[in-house]
Parts: structure tokens; sequence; C-alpha cells
């Protein structure tokens, strides 16, 4: 097809007009790049949108091409990684795995997350999920899914007999992601220490934390000696 024969740009739902693929995809997603550097080293609320241009290379106004304001830079940056963490537990809670497997999934892909693209998630973390008063509340409805599809596969644990009822699914999913989320804060801050090590022992620490407390008391103790269930710990020294 010709260039004068190609199709016109359409209007998307917000009156925009929306380009063809291909470049102007790479020029979005170069927006959206380095959007997240300025947001990771400047912060949201103290950067402009001339900051993200200057940082992708870009005219000022290309920015306002794609993006009505760096608020939904920082929508778009939020919903694209949260989605795709959603549909990872939806697909390990499909999978017949034990809880402790599904669990260590999820905190699997959530920490290597953060290895992979730490800016990201301290943007994610910082200036969203703890940010009560504005994106947090704003995305409300997305945060309570990941609870509720975590406590989802807690009380079917819990309904099949793997894991003790007195502790509320609602709880364990919170004090499971809580805990996740505060070892990246540690991360972020520097406050724990990095390193591939560091990562993978995390994984283990997490699920044994929460698992730990859920399980039945031998099966949690015999687990615990054992360095628990695929995680891939050696049985702990001096343990009969």
């Amino acid at each position: 097809m010709s260039a004068a024969s190609a199709p016109a740009p359409r209007p998307d739902p917000t009156g925009r007009r929306r380009p063809a693929a291909g470049v102007a995809t790479d020029k979005r997603r170069l927006i959206l790049d380095a959007a997240v550097r300025v947001f990771a080293r400047q912060g949201f609320h103290a950067c402009r949108v001339s900051d993200i241009a200057d940082e992708a290379g870009v005219a000022y106004g290309l920015v306002y091409h794609y993006f009505a304001s760096k608020d939904e830079v920082l929508d778009t940056l939020f919903l694209e990684r949260w989605n795709v963490m959603l549909e990872h537990i939806r697909e390990v809670d499909s999978k017949p795995l034990p809880v402790r497997e599904k669990l260590a999934a999820i905190a699997a892909f959530i920490i290597d997350s953060y290895r992979h693209d730490p800016d990201l998630m301290k943007v994610i973390i910082v200036e969203v999920t703890r940010a009560a008063n504005s994106f947090g509340q704003t995305h409300l409805a997305e945060i309570r899914t990941a609870y509720e599809l975590i406590g989802a596969i807690v009380a079917k644990a819990q309904a099949d007999g793997d894991f003790k009822d007195e502790i509320e699914a609602r709880f364990a999913a919170m004090a499971f992601y809580g805990t996740i989320e505060q070892l990246l804060t540690g991360w972020i801050f520097g406050l724990l220490p990095q390193g591939a090590q560091e990562f993978e022992r995390a994984k283990w620490l997490v699920v044994e934390t929460v698992c730990g407390g859920l399980e039945h008391g031998a099966a949690g103790a015999r687990r615990s000696l054992d360095g628990g269930a695929g995680a891939g710990q050696p049985t702990r020294r001096g343990a009969k």
C-alpha cells in the first residue's frame, strides 16, 4: 500500500487522533520508558512533562500527542504492570499446584519484577500503591483485586484443609502482599542488601513466613525444617 493510500489515523475514545502503528507505537513506548526514569529519579510531583520529553529526546508537544497529562502517563505505567501481575495470579491459580507453590510463584513474579525493572517498581509502589490520597485511591479497585485473588487462593487451601481457617483469608492475603511490598520498599530505600542471592532467599522467606503461620502445626513445623517445599532451600543444618 502506498503512503498516499494508507489509512488516516483514527480518533481514539478521548478524541485525540490515533497514529498508525509502528513508529507511533515506538514513540509512545519511548515516552513511557523515559517517564519511568524521570518519576523514579525526581518523583512524580516534582517533575514536569518537559522533563519527560527531554529524557525521551522528543519534542514537548509529542508527549501530549499520546497522553493528556503526566497523570495519564503514570496511570498507564501502573495499569500496564499491574494487569500483567493480575493475569499472572489468575494463571497460577488455574493450575493444579499445591498452595505453597502457587504463593511461591506469585512472590517470585513480584520480586523478579523489581529485580529486572527496579525503577518501574519504585514508581508503582511509591507513587501509586502507597499514595493513599491520590493515585492509590484512584486505582483502589485494581489494588483490591490483587488482594481478592490471593485471598481466594488462601480460602481454597483452607477449604481443602491445607491451611487452618482461624485466620481470615483476606487478612492472610494482605499479610502476604504486604510482606513482599515491605521487602521491595527496603530495597528501594537501600535499607536491605540486594543481589541475586538476597532476591532468591526473599522469595522463600515470604512464603515460609506466611504459610508457616497458616499451615496446621505439624505440617508447618516439618516444612520449616525442610526449608520449604519447592523453594530450593537446603535443609537446615543441625535439624534432626
